[in-house]
């Protein structure tokens, strides 16, 4: 198994191969990377904000987010009719990996 920081407690937590998979999956798309590089610039961005920004559908980068959340690397805060998004722990170490590789 594989050992990752989690950011939050500070220990090195065990990822399974799938889990790996999983997040490794939700990033492979080239728009999926533009909206976490995006992130990391502006956190807490909504997702008309994003998709102007990459000019790119609503539709679109709603689903991209989506599977961006689903794969740990984005998390979602709800602000009455707002849904904000903002990189999560996960979601910067891939960030890191991106900008390293």
């Amino acid at each position: 198994m594989n050992e990752i920081n989690d950011k939050k407690s500070g220990r090195n937590v065990k990822k399974s191969p799938k889990k790996l998979e999983r997040i490794f999956k939700g990033a492979a798309n080239h728009r999926r990377i533009e909206i976490l590089f995006l992130l990391k610039k502006n956190p807490d961005m909504a997702l008309f904000a994003i998709s102007q920004q990459l000019n790119c559908n609503l539709k679109t980068i709603a689903e991209h987010t989506r599977r961006l959340a689903i794969a740990g690397l984005v998390d979602k805060k709800r602000y009455d009719n707002t849904v904000l998004h903002t990189l999560s722990p996960y979601g910067e170490k891939m960030i890191e990996i991106l900008e390293d590789f």
